[in-house]
């Protein structure tokens, strides 16, 4: 660094080149990337790079199209989110105001910095072709393996070192109807209780074979349950993950609600380490994605489940 009077940082050009340098191979290259090191040892993407894989995860990540995002990074180790009932009432002129009754009614949910990571593995001889296209093609890679990490923290977390997922039982969705064995009226039992105001931008999330399962239900009327005109219960959206259960004993196989209420926090930029050694006996290189961020269910009956007893 001693030719170097300041850090370069990851949204400058130099640090773009020495960092796809590092990429290929050149290890000289890393003691230009120092002010894109994070805390994990990891080099920050550039910033193009960075912001083109943010996106390609938002386009792979159904929760990323369904839930809130929000960027807080900083010092701190974990931040607050508050949420709030609001109100309106009439009031005569010159009247009070009753503003300080909602000045004590906020949820403050902590976020933490939640590590995941995910590897991609490339023949050495492609890494070192300057013709191939590495930048492109480690993004979307990653953007892919990140994406299906994020859903399946945001459906099955714990909240243990991963967010807090919908079917958590600490923290996760109410559970809004419990059955034995999954019939037409307990799919309309979960949209009703459900409240208005969360029924109205409501969606309901469920994996292929429940949806299998759910577009062949008819009531005693002979009517389908799905409109498959539209691909719709209720006039409401249905989403596919796979990461959601089958309709067994002691799963909750579909979830409905505002998930908008999911809030998704993205704690620090996405860096990458470069893996060398490790694969080197089989002519590889890994390169190893790292993403720090937390998520969780505002409100708990913004979202309700259908349980499968035991």
């Amino acid at each position: 660094m001693s030719k170097y009077e300041k850090l370069i940082t990851a949204r400058e050009p130099e640090y773009d080149k020495s960092f796809w340098n590092y990429a290929r191979g050149n290890v000289k290259e890393a003691e230009h990337l120092e002010g894109g090191r994070n805390f994990a040892g990891a080099f920050e993407l550039p910033t193009f790079h960075a912001n083109q894989c943010a996106e390609a995860i938002k386009e792979l990540s159904l929760f990323r199209k369904i839930a809130s995002c929000a960027y807080a990074a900083g010092s701190e180790n974990w931040i607050a989110v508050k949420d709030s009932e609001e109100f309106a009432v009439w009031v005569p002129e010159g009247g009070d105001i009753p503003v300080y009754d909602g000045m004590y009614d906020f949820t403050s949910l902590k976020m933490d910095y939640n590590k995941l990571v995910a590897l991609v593995k490339l023949d050495v001889n492609l890494v070192h072709d300057v013709t191939f296209n590495l930048q492109k093609h480690l993004t979307i890679r990653l953007a892919r393996n990140l994406a299906k990490g994020e859903d399946k923290g945001f459906i099955n977390g714990t909240g243990v070192d991963m967010p807090v997922g919908i079917l958590c039982n600490n923290g996760g969705a109410d559970v809004g109807i419990t059955t034995e064995a999954l019939t037409y009226d307990d799919v309309i039992g979960l949209y009703f209780s459900l409240k208005p105001e969360y029924r109205e931008n409501g969606v309901w999330l469920m994996n292929d074979k429940t949806a299998l399962a759910l577009r062949t239900m008819k009531d005693k009327d002979g009517n389908y349950l799905w409109n498959q005109a539209n691909d719709t219960i209720l006039g409401k959206k249905v989403y596919i993950s796979n990461e959601m259960p089958d309709i067994a004993a002691g799963k909750k196989p579909i979830a409905f609600g505002a998930f908008s209420f999911y809030s998704i926090v993205d704690r620090a930029p996405i860096s990458v380490s470069v893996l060398t050694e490790a694969f080197s006996a089989t002519e590889q290189v890994g390169y190893l994605g790292h993403e720090y961020l937390d998520a969780k269910l505002l409100r708990t009956e913004a979202i309700k489940v259908i349980q499968v007893t035991e």
